[in-house]
């Protein structure tokens, strides 16, 4: 590997991470953009890119900010230092933060008004009728719940809560004096988003107002410094670093640690200060001064701040027929029978494919292994799981009936920590063994082993996943699923789970593959091999799914295998660090993203192998976090009818050219040229695909007069 890795070692021949990931932003801003998008779902994708962003700040950022305080000078795998990083950062993320703003300024609330929805961007618009309204909403509602706050001699300036939204004042005494600091946060616990009354156009049709808490305090403001006079106020809020660092040798409790490492989260450094457009530059250097704000991280909003809201607008009733056309997740056809699940599993692998369909055979497989007298144990790794998850609810009435259930609960997962803490206490409480991880290394593997005494001995049944036990994020999230009870999977589970709860690292592996110590190597093999093939004048080629592809030593691998001759076709969702297109590089290589109505999450990868196909799924990406700092399973699928879906839905992806963005040589994506071509939606058709599916099984059942279980036909996706 080594030559190969000085081959390929010119920085230029690398995208760096941040500045991908930033593109790929922009690509969701364009479904925004695009008016052949329904109209909500612009919303929704504007807010998407808002809540995307804010996350990169608290945790990528923050990240390279933590690296120049420590002088940190390495530079990335294109050559760019830290300092260098975020100088280009910067700029680019206020080019992307003015064109949200342009697409929400310019074309949604526009296009919000034209059909009926009037959005009142600043109070002083509000007629007199709406005004006595807010008002009386302000006294009635809001102005209990707010504390204001004021800065002198005697208080210093407030601590400002990460990603709280708040008013910031300049105020002078009703006698005089100098003026003086005062702010209040807008409550997260009253609705953002406030519904005035309709009125009546004059061509008789109605049209419904909403205004923004914010400029209803704003309003309002005077109310809450009544011997001040208000000079000037504007909405601010702040981004804070997220990115917390745990010695968890050194912890003697981790969920304690990362309990107190919760709290400092809320008043780490500043990194991002959001305030409106226009603000008195005496109240803004106040605001500079006191939160150490760098200039270059000053953003100043032509509009409302924090475009999240737009999810909640999203929410608003009677807005149907401007919204994409709702999808219910089909029911898999091997397990449209009476047969239990674990009968179901004995006559053949079963691939599930969310949210085309149903995650509910995942729910009721731990379920019903929870109720089964025949079932003896039950081990999980959870990462993510949703508010109220049925999964957990059934792991705890398992431990109740006596079972051995182990869990490992993951609670380093980012964002997820305090809801991962909740559930291990619960799961604890219940009975369960819970482990919280591997020292150093995070579990994003998703699986799930049932053990069960049948007639002829203990037989192993397991699931895994390319996707999170979430019953929530299933119905959004494409990812893939395989439930087997093929021995050798099973022998290796168990060996998986002994390895998170004891340490112990099993000398060799049947059927998967485990990362941080065999992943690497297997991924570097597969790809090694199909560029042999085709140096041999063999068949050769590699079709890969994933949601990013940032490792260096994977890329080369990529480089060479593109130069050897071996055709291979990427689909990555969001960073791509490597470079497609480029002659004498990866002319053979051709990469694309899609962005649509469903967050691809699934990891697909197809090697050509001369004509002796192999076809593997796993929860891990292309990137080093996931083959050297985390626990991750590489699962084959060896069921040939299996294997023919899942080509069928990477042709499919491939073919796409309504949701898919093409990355170009220069590393800008561009939408394929569709004249003269077929419209392909992928995940339009498969959502089509596997309703006929369930459909076809129904009527098949039905002929042959056995009982069946089926999705109401309402479910279908139809206009």
């Amino acid at each position: 590997m080594g030559e190969m890795q000085d081959k390929f070692a010119d920085p230029s021949y690398y995208v760096n991470r941040e500045l991908s990931w930033l593109e790929f932003n922009r690509r969701v801003l364009g479904e925004a953009r695009d008016k052949a998008t329904p109209l909500f779902e612009r919303l929704k994708f504007l807010s998407i890119t808002s809540s995307n962003l804010d996350e990169f700040f608290m945790v990528r950022v923050a990240s390279l900010k933590d690296m120049v305080h420590a002088r940190y000078t390495k530079p990335d795998i294109a050559g760019l230092g830290p300092t260098e990083q975020l100088t280009k950062i910067s700029e680019r993320t206020h080019e992307l933060v003015n064109q949200q703003y342009s697409t929400y300024n310019r074309a949604i609330i526009p296009a919000l008004r034209a059909n009926g929805l009037n959005v009142v961007t600043r109070h002083e618009e509000l007629s007199k009728k709406q005004g006595e309204f807010v008002d009386r909403y302000f006294k009635e509602e809001v102005y209990p719940v707010l504390t204001p706050m004021a800065v002198d001699s005697s208080r210093p300036f407030p601590l400002v809560r990460n990603k709280s939204l708040n008013i910031a004042a300049l105020v002078e005494k009703k006698e005089g004096g100098e003026l003086e600091f005062a702010m209040v946060q807008v409550p997260s616990v009253l609705p953002r988003v406030v519904e005035l009354p309709l009125t009546i156009e004059e061509d008789g049709s109605e049209l419904r107002h909403v205004i923004l808490l914010e400029e209803i305090i704003e309003r309002n403001i005077k109310l809450l410094f009544l011997n001040y006079d208000i000079i000037t106020s504007h909405p601010f809020r702040i981004m804070r670093n997220a990115d917390f660092s745990l010695d968890e040798e050194e912890a003697v409790d981790l969920l304690e640690e990362i309990e107190k490492q919760l709290k400092r989260r809320q008043w780490g450094e500043v990194i991002r200060l959001e305030i409106e457009e226009r603000t008195d530059g005496r109240l803004l250097e106040v605001l500079k001064e006191e939160l150490a704000v760098n200039e270059e991280d000053i953003f100043e909003i032509p509009g409302a701040l924090d475009l999240t809201f737009l999810m909640k607008m999203y929410g608003l009733g009677g807005y149907d027929h401007l919204k994409s056309p709702k999808y219910t997740p089909q029911s898999v056809p091997a397990l449209m029978n009476e047969d239990d699940i674990f009968t179901n599993i004995r006559k053949g692998d079963i691939l599930l494919v969310h949210p085309y369909e149903t995650f509910d055979p995942v729910v009721d497989f731990v379920r019903r292994a929870a109720k089964d007298p025949d079932v003896l144990a039950i081990k999980q790794t959870l990462y993510r799981v949703s508010g109220n998850s049925p999964i957990i609810a059934a792991l705890a009435e398992a431990a109740d009936n006596g079972k051995q259930v182990s869990v490992l609960v993951e609670l380093k997962a980012r964002f997820d920590e305090e809801n991962n803490i909740l559930w291990a206490k619960m799961l604890e409480k219940a009975g369960c063994h819970v482990i919280y991880g591997l020292v150093g290394l995070k579990t994003h593997s998703k699986i799930t082993l049932v053990v069960r005494r049948e007639e002829d001995g203990i037989r192993r049944y397991v699931h895994l996943g390319t996707g999170n036990y979430n019953d929530s994020t299933a119905k959004l999230y494409t990812d893939c699923g395989l439930m087997t009870c093929n021995p050798l999977i099973g022998e290796d589970a168990t060996a998986v789970f002994n390895m998170l709860s004891g340490y112990s690292e099993p000398l060799s592996w049947n059927m998967l593959a485990v990362a941080p110590l065999w992943l690497r190597n297997k991924f570097l093999r597969l790809i090694e091999r199909e560029t042999k093939h085709a140096k041999d004048g063999k068949h050769a080629s590699i079709v890969a799914k994933m949601n990013s592809l940032c490792d260096k030593e994977i890329i080369a691998a990529l480089y060479e295998a593109s130069c050897a001759g071996v055709k291979i076709r990427l689909v990555v969702r969001g960073i791509c660090s490597l470079k497609a297109g480029v002659p004498g590089l990866s002319e053979h290589i051709e990469v694309r993203s899609i962005v649509g109505e469903f967050l691809e999450h699934a990891r697909i990868f197809i090697f050509e192998n001369d004509g002796s196909e192999e076809i593997y799924m796993g929860s891990a990406d292309w990137m080093p976090r996931n083959l050297d700092r985390r626990v991750e399973i590489l699962f084959p699928v060896v069921r040939e009818e299996l294997k023919v879906r899942i080509r069928h839905y990477m042709e499919l992806e491939l073919e796409d050219n309504m949701r898919a963005h093409i990355l170009r040589p220069d590393g800008t994506y561009e939408k394929p040229d569709r004249r003269g071509k077929l419209p392909v939606d992928s995940q339009r058709s498969l959502c089509e695909l596997a309703t006929a599916a369930a459909r076809a099984e129904m009527r098949r059942t039905e002929d042959d007069g056995r009982p069946r279980v089926f999705v109401p036909v309402e479910s279908q996706y139809s206009e």
